[in-house]
């Protein structure tokens, strides 16, 4: 069986408060790519992970891949096994979800796989406890995101011609918020940023959008500034970092306007890559 691991994209990101376990209280609007990865589930006795495409992920027992695996058979109390080869096309550190669609994807190929017959409400149970993102790879579709990332609510979104440029090596998560605390931010508007998607207006979604991640970012890598600003100076009508970054995206109004900025940035960028949004 071979599945699909698609990459996000946060369209908004807006930090509302924070739980007593220090969890922070989100709400998103988020849309899946269609740059993924691969996975390929293949009859074992036991579990085991393969790797290709990209150094330094490690396919130990704390992979996500594996995690979801053990925790899928706990909740089925199974104990059947598997072969799985990850095919990795999404950079890490990147704030596009890879690890999450990546532990999603096995979630779902599995449970067909081993034909558990869970639902998508019980896979996302079981997802939230390994990642936040986890259930809204799950859904794999348009939607607004709130608390941990676990409460979703489907939007209405379009085909949007994109380029990603990752400009800089990412920080903790931890640092991010850290330096998110001592800032001073403006919050999105997430209303009129849905009202905007769901009209494709991207001019007007620069208005109203945002991620507040992105302003306590900036201080700590210039780059990710400075990769916006190329990104707007090569025809993108809305650019924004996504999740925790460091990865930067340009959204185009069409496809011959994606394409004349990916040909002009990919030698500035070493990480580039051309892309849409998908529904």
């Amino acid at each position: 069986m071979e599945i699909q691991a698609r990459a996000k994209i946060n369209w908004t990101l807006d930090v509302v408060g924070r739980r007593a376990d220090g969890y922070h209280l989100l709400d998103m609007l988020m849309q899946p790519l269609t740059l993924c990865d691969t996975l390929l589930i293949e009859p074992a006795e036991g579990l085991s992970l393969q790797i290709e495409g990209m150094d330094g992920l490690s396919a130990a027992e704390d992979n996500l891949i594996l995690r979801a695996a053990k925790a899928l058979r706990e909740a089925a109390g199974v104990t059947v096994g598997a072969s799985i080869r990850l095919t990795k096309r999404i950079p890490m550190g990147a704030g596009l979800g890879g690890g999450s669609a990546d532990c999603a994807a096995a979630l779902k190929g599995l449970n067909d796989f081993w034909q558990l017959g869970f639902d998508l409400e019980k896979l996302c149970v079981i997802g939230v406890c390994l990642g936040a993102d986890v259930p809204f790879c799950l859904h794999d579709a348009p939607r607004r995101a709130q608390g941990i990332g676990e409460i979703l609510s489907p939007i209405q979104s379009h085909v949007f011609p994109l380029v990603l440029v990752q400009p800089c090596k990412a920080l903790s998560t931890k640092e991010v918020f850290s330096a998110y605390h001592q800032s001073a931010i403006v919050p999105p508007d997430t209303e009129k940023a849905t009202l905007a998607l769901a009209a494709s207006d991207l001019r007007a979604l620069k208005a109203c959008a945002g991620n507040v991640l992105e302003s306590a970012s900036i201080p700590l890598r210039s780059q990710i500034a400075e990769a916006k600003e190329a990104l707007y100076e090569n025809g993108a009508a809305f650019a924004q970092m996504t999740g925790s970054g460091s990865v930067v995206f340009g959204a185009f109004e069409t496809d011959e306007a994606a394409d004349r900025s990916f040909h002009s940035l990919k030698s500035r960028y070493p990480v580039c890559f051309r892309t849409q949004t998908a529904l």
